[in-house]
């Protein structure tokens, strides 16, 4: 059995790839800040028959990551799968944004991917095979007039995905990104219509095959980016957008 480290997996996406590995027979670390939130997501997971473990950190301190690591392997032992979910985004207009907007942002979207999969990388290195699927953002191809810092940080995040996939190929290890286009979760929600300037109906019409998307949808995408089946596939950005997107 395949051991998996999700991170942001309390809810909606990251819950939704956790949900999915399990299913598939992998073993799940369920990592996020909100500890009960996750053991909620671990109660369903072996529900369903699957095995996961409640995990909590902030993905940008180094030591909480390496604690919350040794856990997993503690329960299942070397952890070849890693969903870089974990990550914060807001609006502001640029001339608003403030130092600490900006370093706060690229802490935890660009440096806590670094980290998480920095601690976990000796354990696909051993096993000559590994699994590096980072959740970046289709702000970072289109940018996004409000999140400029935001859009910056996920970019970060699609170039390392680009170097990584250099550096660790030869180890066995497969490194892509999922940038998310209009997933219904609490920033694409219609508390947050304004900041779009349009209503869900006008976004909707806006994206190819007719409806935004849900966090299965992403969840469809990174089982098959840690499965074998794609074995050929690496530094790549996997647009899972509705056709948001083109390239």
């Amino acid at each position: 059995m395949k051991t998996a480290l999700v991170t942001g997996a309390a809810a909606g996406i990251g819950k939704a790839c956790a949900m999915r590995l399990a299913k598939n027979g992998v073993a799940v670390g369920v990592l996020d800040l909100n500890l009960e939130e996750c053991q909620t997501v671990v109660q369903e997971i072996e529900a369903s028959g699957g095995k996961a473990v409640a995990l909590t950190a902030n993905i940008a301190d180094r030591t909480e990551v390496r604690h919350a690591v040794g856990k997993l392997r503690d329960h299942f032992g070397p952890i070849t799968i890693v969903v870089n979910n974990a990550g914060i985004a807001n609006f502001i207009p640029f001339e608003d944004l403030t130092d600490k907007d900006w370093d706060i942002m690229f802490e935890i979207n660009t440096k806590g991917t670094f980290i998480v999969t920095q601690e976990v990388l000796q354990d696909m290195k051993a096993a000559g095979w590994g699994r590096i699927i980072n959740i970046s953002s289709s702000s970072a191809q289109t940018g996004s007039k409000e999140q400029v810092h935001y859009s910056a940080s996920k970019g970060a995040v699609i170039a390392m995905t680009k170097s990584l996939s250099q550096a660790l190929g030869p180890y066995g290890i497969t490194v892509n990104n999922i940038p998310p286009g209009a997933v219904m979760n609490t920033i694409m929600s219609e508390a947050n219509k304004d900041r779009f300037r349009m209503s869900m109906d006008q976004l909707t019409k806006m994206i190819p095959v007719g409806r935004t998307g849900v966090a299965d949808d992403i969840a469809n995408a990174c089982a098959w980016l840690a499965s074998e089946e794609s074995s050929y596939i690496t530094g790549q950005t996997i647009g899972v957008n509705g056709g948001r997107v083109v390239s």
